[in-house]
């Protein structure tokens, strides 16, 4: 590592030695640290988190197929991390539009960089519950609605 404040290894070797960083502790750091992995094992570690971010997937993933959108990858390939949609075939439909009202209403969403169809991602994992989830479908539909585009999608 070029920076010696982050040359990992050897903050290691210093801590396992002496105990001591280094430099000046970054004090935030593990404070925060600390409090991710007590919420972390507060909600019930590796499993919990999983269970959270299943339902997150199925409520996401069921509100879009009602909706009338159609995931770019098959169930036989589809994690519950992030799904990808298709863009509506509607001529109404502009992603940048689509994306920057939904952000105006407090909702992110991701253009689909990783392939060349057209499609967007959302993602469901982080401090992410299933009303947030209910509350992104219901945004999607408002904008729809707002850009002319019927819904369920044809």
């Amino acid at each position: 590592c070029r920076s010696l404040s982050l040359d990992a290894a050897s903050q290691w070797e210093g801590l396992e030695e002496n105990g001591q960083f280094r430099f000046t502790p970054p004090t935030h750091s593990l404070l925060a640290f600390t409090q991710a992995l007590k919420e972390y094992e507060q909600q019930g570690g590796l499993q919990g988190r999983a269970k959270r971010y299943e339902e997150n997937c199925r409520v996401l993933q069921e509100g879009m197929k009602e909706m009338g959108f159609t995931k770019l990858l098959s169930d036989k390939h589809q994690g519950y991390i992030i799904t990808s949609y298709h863009f509506p075939k509607h001529t109404n439909f502009q992603f940048n539009d689509f994306y920057l009202r939904l952000n105006d209403l407090g909702q992110v969403i991701y253009p689909g960089k990783t392939t060349r169809a057209n499609c967007f991602r959302i993602g469901n994992i982080g401090e992410l519950y299933p009303e947030d989830m209910r509350h992104l479908l219901k945004c999607v539909k408002e904008v729809l609605n707002d850009m002319g585009i019927p819904v369920p999608l044809s």
